[in-house]
């Protein structure tokens, strides 16, 4: 199997990538960057791929790998649909780039202090990894400038169009530098986002990793029949039958998500709602808590809870039909 040492990445990266315990990449990691360090990443790549892959580190890596001299202005964006994603692609970027203590790193998302953010940009950065509506809002303040952007990568391509973002995410595009490399991930490729491949990418390289929308193979199905009356009690009767039951349970509406959760509580589950009427503060309490099994479920949106990054999970529970 290939590890990390074949690819060819700076010892600085592998170094990171040793402290973290890795050795081998995954598939994704090591066919998107057979593709992109060869050539210094000069050029635009589509990589369909499921959540969950690595792909944080497919095009993290690459982007790393590459830095150039610092010039106060961003040299890479990347683009991603959720806060929750934003932050943890931070995170794992942090990670990577613990040993170039020149890198300068920079989330920007709605629900956290704009002011703490300007500053930053203000400071300088390297790297911006931003939700598309803050991303706009800084621009108008005239503080984020992507004047000298060599990179840009769009993460959970197809959800920032089911959001709506599509059109500030196009606009974003064009504003960058001619001679920019786009790089997107997606785990489908709608027609808007495949327009926009032949359009504002220049001749890409495809990369798919298995079949498309096709599901885990270490995830088992099971579907319950329930009149609609009957579902909160089906629930009740499911969650009963499962001892150490450590999940997350999806509901179609935040207002559906807000009262199931209270019903779970008041019945003596430890329960918490995510959706997105929570502030940020609200919502990283609750994340703690989910994470550390003070709270057994998660009652969530499916576009709250994108992104979110939790181990050792028993069941995923859908309240009716997603």
């Amino acid at each position: 199997m290939l590890n990390f040492d074949a690819l060819g990445l700076r010892p600085e990266l592998l170094q990171a990538v040793t402290d973290l315990g890795f050795t081998s990449p995954t598939e994704v990691q090591s066919r998107v960057m057979e593709q992109l360090l060869p050539v210094q990443g000069q050029v635009d790549l589509v990589a369909l791929a499921q959540t969950g892959t690595g792909k944080t580190a497919a095009f993290g890596l690459p982007l790393l790998e590459y830095f150039g001299k610092p010039t106060g202005r961003p040299q890479a964006l990347i683009l991603s649909p959720t806060r929750e994603l934003c932050v943890q692609i931070s995170v794992e970027l942090e990670k990577y780039a613990a040993h170039l203590p020149a890198m300068r790193l920079l989330a920007v998302y709605g629900g956290s202090n704009i002011a703490t953010q300007i500053k930053a940009l203000k400071q300088g950065v390297d790297i911006v990894i931003a939700t598309p509506g803050r991303l706009m809002d800084l621009q108008r303040r005239g503080v984020l400038h992507l004047d000298q952007l060599t990179h840009v990568v769009l993460d959970e391509a197809d959800e920032m169009l089911n959001m709506g973002f599509w059109d500030d995410v196009q606009e974003v595009l064009k504003q960058a530098p001619e001679g920019r490399n786009i790089w997107c991930f997606s785990a489908t490729l709608p027609k808007p986002i495949d327009a926009m491949t032949k359009t504002l990418m220049n001749e890409p390289i495809r990369v798919q990793i298995g079949q498309r929308n096709s599901g885990t193979t270490t995830v088992t199905h099971k579907v319950f029949v329930v009149p609609k009356e009957h579902r909160y009690s089906g629930l009740r009767r499911l969650l009963d039958s499962a001892p150490g039951l450590y999940g997350m349970i999806f509901c179609r509406t935040k207002i559906e998500t807000q009262e199931l959760a209270e019903r779970l509580v008041a019945e003596g589950y430890t329960a918490s709602a995510l959706h997105g009427d929570l502030s940020q503060q609200q919502r990283d309490l609750v994340m703690q808590s989910f994470r550390h099994k003070r709270v057994k479920l998660l009652v969530c949106t499916d576009v709250a809870a994108r992104g979110i990054d939790v181990q050792d999970l028993s069941h995923v529970i859908h309240f009716g039909f997603p």
